[in-house]
């Protein structure tokens, strides 16, 4: 099942595009996008395909600074606030879901990371997680990683904005060839999201 509409956040209307399998859904994972991209890019669109083939719900997230057309990105606090009002509007639509997942990509898995806990997130999946700006390593932002769930980082060894290290809970994917934007192999990037998702018991196929 395919479905799309707005939900209001204080910050202006995000727009959720929802994807189901057929069956029950135990798992939701719920995906944010680049800061001046949108939840149509190809490694999104992967992972939703190879995810709801394994059983679990997709929904992409468009922040309201992009709905309303604008491409520079809102203040960190601005995301994280409509990201939260999002969550809780998902979570009411969608009350016999078990596990949510988040994450994105870029600056979505950086959303993704800093309100998992008050979202009460299972995981994290974080696609071309932004280490640091390209070219100045010493302002890491490693410490949004460490959130005490399970989360996936999955970088490129090319990506300019550098690639995190593996930490306790922290498995770090490294994609060879591939940049910032993960557009050389989309469907590889997703077959390692899917079996993460399966290693734990959270996809159903």
């Amino acid at each position: 099942m395919r479905h799309s509409d707005e939900i209001e956040t204080s910050r202006g209307p995000a727009r959720a595009d929802l994807d189901l399998p057929a069956g029950p859904v135990g798992t939701l994972l719920v995906l944010g996008h680049g800061a001046g991209g949108d939840v149509d890019a190809p490694d999104l669109l992967a992972v939703r395909d190879a995810v709801v083939e394994a059983g679990v719900g997709v929904i992409r997230v468009t922040q309201p600074y992009r709905v309303a057309g604008r491409r520079a990105p809102a203040p960190a606090g601005h995301l994280d606030e409509a990201w939260r009002a999002v969550l809780t509007t998902l979570r009411k639509r969608h009350p016999t879901v078990s596990r949510w997942v988040v994450g994105g990509r870029s600056s979505g898995a950086r959303v993704a990371c800093r309100t998992a806990r008050a979202t009460d997130a299972a995981g994290i999946v974080a696609l071309a997680f932004p280490l640091h700006p390209p070219g100045r390593p010493e302002r890491t932002r490693a410490g949004e990683l460490a959130t005490g769930l399970p989360t996936l980082v999955v970088n490129g060894d090319r990506d300019p904005f550098g690639v995190p290290t593996p930490e306790p809970g922290v498995e770090v994917v490294v994609r060879p060839g591939e940049r910032h934007d993960l557009r050389v192999d989309p469907a590889g990037t997703a077959a390692v999201v899917r079996d993460w998702l399966r290693a734990r018991g959270w996809a159903s196929a």
